[in-house]
């Protein structure tokens, strides 16, 4: 939306010269917009002159009163695809201050920096023609770009953006390139990172064990090199874009395996690369919107649903128990058949997405990836160049060292990654877009704030310690990091650090106050700490669930003064403003105040952080708060799931339930699912990446297997608030288990049970307190099951509900929360 949008001239329009200046603001540097200025400008027979400033862009024209009008409706129209303006402000001036005879593009003008970094974007298609086509003189370069596409966040040193303080200022440009890039009627014209073969960046082929290339090898370009090798099945390091990503041949088990083993990823899902939707499509269905997202120039993972005939034994299907006093387990189906109208189509790796029926999917967005997949008619994986939990390697040093032991060969590249930037990850809900993962072709894009938060002062928020980002609130526009990663790995935090650091500089940020979550341990909560303290600043702590809230309210552009929400934040943890473990809260909140007015009912968390490790924890707290081990061995003493409990320590588990040593007890939404997974036999001794339990329990249902009845949840009193408990589901849940019931409709019946007690209390709240907004958020409802169901049934009962899009529902985004939170309380207090 652009906001201050100009108004047409009122001066007479027949023979009448006029004169304006037009400020334009946004993502408006680096992306062809003086070219496209200067094209249109000279189309509408005016004269004058654009420029850059520290501000975005300044155009001065003057020429007939209409077709100024038509100049500026046109730049709107026919703005470039990696623009963004957020606002054009026009003035009238006098002609006579114009003194140019034509239309000319300026020298950039000095000041204070207030403009925007336009994120990656993927190789548009006019680039990929020039790398495709040999009679071109980009023919077959992998670092082909023009300013509709290429590096912009992870080659940038320093702004304004110029080439001179990106990683190509080693790269002198050749008078080919050059006269591209002063032509401002070529698409080139001012790209930072133009270069071809002659003069810019190169790609090379080197062992992992530093042995000499094959004389075959050694034959073959680079890139081509490389794609023979993940056809011959070997693990092949590749230097992208914003990072360093391991990939092989996706239909090689034993090439998915052995990444699997080398990476200590043993469970989570691998993404996707493939040359086009034609390769992908005999494994998955992909909707308008789907193809839309993949091929857009953020090119992100989309997560899509797998075609049944693809699945393969290491999915979990619906099916009954062989034996009801033995765990679920998963059961083969038919092996993969060739459908008939993809008769070559090779089946996929059992293991490079276990236990899920959905594939991470992206096309390829660099000429590197796009001339590495032209020979591949099959999906490779492409997962991220590190071992489990650090963060994505970037430089060829750290990549040798780090990988070596990975990956066999490395396809590198001389162009520095100054900015890590992982994959974003999103998926299509109801039509909509919802990011998992924001980052690459996402980040730094700003966010526009709600009306009201324009006059507020720049505001620094720190985030959380998982799923990690930082945001920066500025004159009515906040800049979300990219994802960062988990805190908890010191190498993680030293990138966020150094990412920070970076961000304020690009941007000239300097805080009047900081922004941090109320954990005390949180890292990045020391670190704000320590920042207010060296800085003299105040610093604000937000409740971790009221800034999950508060994010999808900016998102949606309520209003700073907006009336109260009800608010349903679910998630694994967070710390309440009560110094206890929260995870299941209903609240009313507006972007000052928040209050707590329904909780899930708070179950000891045995050993603290280990039961989020050990989900059979959960469990066994939820069992013994539901029924007591005396009735739970009397009535279903027979079942499986029983006797393995029976042979934990369990006068150890008891006494630290009756004493809470170790213990802490926590309304936790997330370790409600762990529990239910590891009743039917899903990750029951151990998970090994974050949610595993509550993924794998979601990705057992089936469209077909809704069509089942609720399990009982129940709603007690604490005082005046409602506490929602799972205490009824218990025993039916464990009668289904005797009885034989399938895992799939065992897990359907507790989301919808779960889904219809969360709908019924929200809706009570909702009308007792006079409230019409409901936002849901959390990273529990990234479980589309559940996301769904609460929607509809809260829509159904004529409530309206905000449910989190372009931000993560997970502690991707609560740093945009923090900052609005702390935004207003500071204008609040600054009031007063």
């Amino acid at each position: 939306m652009v906001a201050n949008l100009f108004k047409p001239s009122r001066l007479p329009k027949e023979t009448t010269e006029a004169a304006a200046e037009i400020r334009v603001k946004g993502t408006v540097q680096g992306v062809g917009f003086r070219p496209t200025v200067y094209r249109l400008a000279r189309v509408c027979q005016l004269r004058g002159e654009v420029f850059n400033d520290a501000a975005g862009v300044v155009i001065r024209v003057a020429g007939m009163a209409p077709q100024i009008d038509r100049f500026l409706a046109c730049l709107l129209a026919e703005a470039p695809p990696l623009s963004r303006i957020t606002t054009m402000q026009r003035c009238e001036i006098d002609c006579t201050t114009i003194l140019q005879t034509n239309f000319e593009i300026t020298s950039s003008r000095a000041g204070h920096r207030r403009t925007q970094i336009s994120p990656d974007a993927a190789t548009c298609p006019q680039c990929l023609s020039d790398t495709l086509n040999l009679a071109s003189r980009f023919s077959r370069y992998p670092f082909t770009n023009c300013t509709h596409c290429g590096p912009r966040l992870s080659i940038i040193r320093h702004i304004p953006y110029d080439r001179a303080h990106t990683s190509m200022a080693s790269f002198p440009m050749c008078p080919a390139c050059q006269a591209e890039y002063d032509d401002p009627l070529n698409r080139r014209f001012h790209a930072q990172p133009v270069a071809c073969d002659r003069c810019g960046p190169q790609a090379w082929l080197e062992r992992a064990d530093d042995h000499p290339i094959s004389s075959e090898l050694a034959a073959l370009n680079a890139v081509d090199a490389a794609a023979t090798l993940l056809q011959q099945g070997e693990i092949v390091a590749i230097k992208g874009l914003g990072g360093i990503h391991l990939a092989c041949d996706a239909t090689n088990e034993v090439a998915v395996q052995r990444l699997r083993d080398r990476k200590h990823r043993y469970h989570k899902p691998f993404a996707l690369m493939v040359r086009d939707l034609a390769v992908i499509a005999p494994y998955c269905e992909i909707s308008d919107a789907e193809r839309q997202l993949l091929q857009s120039p953020a090119a992100p993972i989309v997560l899509l649903t797998r075609k049944p005939e693809t699945l393969n034994a290491s999915v979990r299907v619906r099916h009954p128990a062989p034996n009801p006093h033995s765990p679920i387990t998963p059961t083969p189906i038919h092996p993969f058949t060739h459908s008939p109208s993809h008769p070559a189509t090779p089946p996929l790796a059992p293991s490079v997405s276990p236990h899920l029926p959905t594939l991470g999917v992206m096309l390829p967005y660099t000429p590197l990836h796009h001339l590495l997949l032209q020979q591949l008619d099959r999906p490779i994986v492409l997962t991220s160049g590190n071992r489990s939990d650090e963060p994505q390697c970037i430089s060829n040093d750290e990549a040798r060292a780090k990988l070596g032991d990975i990956a066999t060969y490395f396809l590198l590249h001389d162009r520095d990654i100054v900015n890590r930037v992982d994959d974003s990850v999103v998926r299509v809900v109801q039509g909509q877009r919802q990011t998992l993962r924001r980052a690459r072709g996402y980040a730094p894009s700003p966010l526009l704030l709600p009306p009201g938060f324009e006059h507020a002062p720049p505001m620094l928020a720190m985030g959380g310690e998982l799923k990690s980002t930082f945001c920066l609130m500025r004159e009515g526009e906040a800049i979300l990091s990219q994802h960062l990663g988990d805190l908890e790995n010191a190498v993680a935090f030293e990138a966020y650090q150094e990412t920070l650091r970076l961000y304020q500089d690009l941007f000239e940020h300097e805080p009047a106050a900081i922004a941090a979550d109320l954990h005390p341990d949180y890292l990045s909560s020391k670190l704000a700490h320590d920042l207010a303290t060296d800085r003299n600043l105040p610093l604000y702590g937000i409740q971790h669930h009221h800034a999950h809230i508060a994010a999808t309210m900016v998102e949606h552009s309520l209003p700073i003064d907006t009336a109260p929400v009800l608010g349903i934040a679910l998630d694994g943890l967070g710390y309440g403003d009560d110094d206890t473990l929260w995870g299941g809260e209903f609240l009313i909140a507006d972007y000052q105040t928040c209050q707590r007015v329904a909780q899930f009912e708070p179950i000891a968390m045995l050993g603290g952080a280990q039961a989020t490790r050990q989900p059979w924890r959960n469990t066994y707290a939820q069992l013994m708060n539901a029924l007591g081990w005396q009735t739970l061995q009397s009535r279903f003493g027979d079942l499986e799931l029983v006797q393995f409990l029976a042979a934990q320590p369990r006068g150890i588990l008891d006494q630290m339930l009756t004493t809470g040593t170790r213990s802490p007890r926590a309304s936790s939404a997330g370790r409600l699912f762990d529990a239910v997974a590891a009743a039917v036999g899903i990750c029951r001794d151990s998970v090994s990446y974050e949610g595993q339990g509550a993924i794998e329990l979601e990705a057992l249902i089936t469209p077909d297997d809704l069509d089942v009845s609720p399990y009982p949840f129940a709603v007690k009193a604490d005082g005046d608030r409602p506490i929602l408990s799972a205490t009824p589901m218990w025993p039916e849940l464990l009668q289904d288990l005797q009885q034989g019931a399938n895992a799939a409709t065992i897990a359907a019946r507790f989301h919808l049970g779960l889904a219809a007690a969360i709908a019924h209390l929200a809706t009570d709240l909702a009308h007792h307190h006079q409230l019409t907004q409901v936002i849901l958020s959390g990273g529990v409802f990234q479980n589309q099951v559940l996301l769904v169901a609460v929607q509809q049934q809260l829509q159904q009962s004529g409530l309206t509900v905000l449910i989190p899009h372009a931000v993560p529902a997970n502690d991707g985004g609560i740093a945009l929360g923090q900052g609005a939170i702390s935004a207003a309380r500071h204008l609040s207090a600054a009031s007063h």
